[in-house]
């Protein structure tokens, strides 16, 4: 027979939980002043990649397996970057279509150049391989060193916040739900109101404003 003590000492260690001492949940889009901030930062350091990477995220609104999964010819089938383009996420296999602003398609031209990335390879290399491209865990790496250049807690954002920031933006412009469901390929309008983390006094008040 065993005391109390000698089967507390049977038990296996318990483990810590993956997300102590993370800050779980929705990571908040970044505001348009860390946009420019970043922007400026990797400007100043001349990181082609890094720029056009994050430009592009922006951008496409994907998730972070599609951004790192895009291709060449994806968005620059001829050798320079399109003003729109349409990417198959994996999640949910239908098109989704996006545009690329000015500085974005200069950014990729300034990579594509500087690389010499051809049709076939993806866009994106990963560390010291051009055959492979960048995956999802260096990607991550990435924003983080991003957000804490500009004085941000890198443990408050990810990737996904990168893939909110336009959509967020878009929608207290315009509280157009519908185009920011397209825009994010979402099925159900339901999943974009709770991936934007809408609030029925933010939806109420934005309907008072439509006069008709």
């Amino acid at each position: 027979m065993y005391n109390d003590h000698e089967v507390e000492d049977l038990k296996p260690a318990r483990r810590a939980p993956w997300n102590k001492g993370k800050l779980i949940g929705a990571k908040p889009p970044l505001r348009p002043s860390h946009v420019w901030s970043i922007r400026t930062k990797l400007q100043m350091a001349d990181r082609k990649r890094d720029l056009a990477l994050f430009n592009l995220a922006i951008d496409s609104k994907l998730r972070g397996c599609d951004v790192v999964a895009v291709r060449v010819e994806d968005v620059a089938p001829s050798g320079y970057a399109m003003d729109r383009t349409t990417i198959r996420p994996k999640k949910t296999g239908r098109p989704v279509r996006f545009e690329m602003t000015d500085q974005t398609r200069l950014a990729v031209d300034d990579y594509l150049k500087l690389t010499g990335r051809k049709a076939g390879q993806f866009l994106f290399a990963g560390r010291g391989d051009s055959a492979h491209g960048l995956t999802t865990r260096q990607y991550a790496r990435l924003v983080h060193e991003w957000v804490a250049s500009i004085g941000l807690d890198p443990a408050n954002f990810g990737t996904h916040s990168l893939r909110r920031t336009k959509a967020v933006l878009i929608y207290l412009r315009t509280g157009n739900l519908r185009a920011v469901q397209l825009l994010l390929g979402h099925s159900k309008v339901e999943s974009t109101v709770r991936y934007l983390g809408i609030e029925v006094d933010d939806a109420i008040e934005i309907a008072e404003k439509i006069d008709i």
